[in-house]
């Protein structure tokens, strides 16, 4: 599809990281809002949540629009922390690490999920399928000297 690759060649560009992680996430929580957790404007590029999680030094509940890949028919969900291809990992992946219990909005259902990071043969393995979901994620590495953190999340109870 065209649209796809144009979207796709314009989200690996550095001036999109520059100004994407200041507009995007904005935009989606008044979209959400208004909607009343029924759409996401990025979700119309990616499949995406609303990830409530707990801060890791404040304990105050931090909500964040995310892209995601979901897995298992609506059982889990890979989260990326791409952040856009900026040099720092995103705030949201120190949250899990220190709170793994966390909430997302999936269209329109609150979900109680549990986060785990992904390391060795299985981010090797995930990576692989996040590549051919969207290649973009090869660009953003390239473009940092840390690896991007990956997690599986969950819902919890299962």
């Amino acid at each position: 599809m065209i649209g796809e690759r144009v979207v796709q060649r314009i989200s690996s560009t550095r001036g999109f990281a520059k100004v994407a992680p200041h507009v995007v996430p904005v935009l989606d929580r008044a979209v959400h809002r208004l909607t009343r957790g029924k759409v996401l404007l990025s979700a119309q590029m990616l499949p995406g949540v609303i990830l409530t999680s707990t801060g890791a030094k404040s304990g105050l509940p931090r909500r964040t629009p995310l892209a995601c890949m979901p897995e298992d028919g609506g059982g889990s969900w890979i989260l990326v922390g791409s952040n856009f291809g900026r040099t720092d990992h995103p705030a949201w992946t120190r949250n899990l690490l220190a709170h793994p219990d966390a909430e997302i909005s999936f269209k329109g259902a609150d979900i109680p999920v549990h986060a785990r990071l992904l390391g060795g043969e299985e981010r090797t393995a995930v990576w692989k399928e996040l590549l051919v979901f969207w290649p973009p994620y090869a660009t953003y590495q390239e473009r940092v000297d840390r690896e991007i953190r990956i997690f599986r999340i969950t819902r919890r109870g299962q």
